[in-house]
């Protein structure tokens, strides 16, 4: 699928994997909205071919006013790139204190995972009035998951739960999207290396890093961005989920 004069969203476009992949759709030609929190959008740095927006995903009416955004470029809306996610570790029992919060669960399924489902049926809706190619192709959307909805840890349970979701949304969501020329694809990352795994400290970075078989490093935001990228090209990729993670399988802890 051709990139260059056509439009993008991408959601937690402001930091990490979606402000690699906002940049690299960029860069070939995309006119990208990057949508975040309004206090990650202050801070993004300004680059050619991205225009920032303040949105919550959960959010309907804010997800159509950035569709609105992509649609008013003049270009057809042709890519959809959802890296907007939180997660918190909590154990549903501990040796002290109450069962896991049923509020924190809550909060992390609403954005992983129905986040994700309202900005691709939003989006999908645009993408399908758009103009298809000879191949009746309109545009790709790229959800991602997580290595933890196969190998959740200790701690994961909200987390991996919303991003097998995620998994859980693509086969289906390839099959309903089909009939308007519409891909649906998943990465699953492993340890990639963005500003919020940063927090951890270098010895925990380090430790993350040590447990992938090869390459023995964390991954790269701009490796997920080029899989986007790759992604987008291929035609025949469909209703699929790609782990990147440098074949590691998460232990119990």
């Amino acid at each position: 699928m051709e990139l260059t004069d056509t439009a993008a969203i991408v959601t937690g476009g402001a930091s990490g994997l979606g402000n690699a992949t906002a940049r690299a759709l960029a860069g070939k030609g995309a006119q990208v909205i990057a949508l975040d929190l309004e206090h990650a959008v202050d801070q993004a740095e300004p680059v050619d071919g991205i225009s920032y927006l303040a949105a919550d995903v959960t959010k309907p009416d804010e997800v159509t006013a950035a569709v609105a955004a992509a649609v008013g470029t003049g270009l057809p809306l042709r890519t959809v790139v959802n890296c907007a996610g939180i997660g918190w570790a909590n154990r549903i029992l501990s040796k002290v204190g109450p069962p896991h919060d049923l509020d924190v669960f809550r909060a992390v399924i609403e954005v992983n995972l129905i986040g994700t489902f309202n900005v691709m049926r939003l989006a999908a809706e645009a993408i399908a009035k758009t103009g298809a190619d000879e191949h009746g192709q309109r545009g790709v959307v790229v959800n991602t998951a997580s290595v933890a909805a196969f190998d959740g840890q200790i701690g994961q349970v909200a987390y991996a739960a919303s991003k097998a979701g995620v998994v859980g949304l693509c086969l289906p969501s390839a099959r309903d999207l089909a009939s308007f020329g519409i891909r649906v694809l998943t990465i699953a990352p492993g340890t990639i290396d963005t500003p919020m795994l940063a927090l951890a400290g270098d010895e925990v970075r380090a430790t993350l890093a040590s447990g992938v078989p090869f390459p023995k490093r964390l991954g790269r935001p701009e490796e997920y961005a080029r899989l986007v990228l790759a992604i987008a090209d291929n035609d025949y990729l469909n209703g699929e989920v790609i782990r990147l993670d440098g074949a590691l399988r998460m232990a119990p802890r």
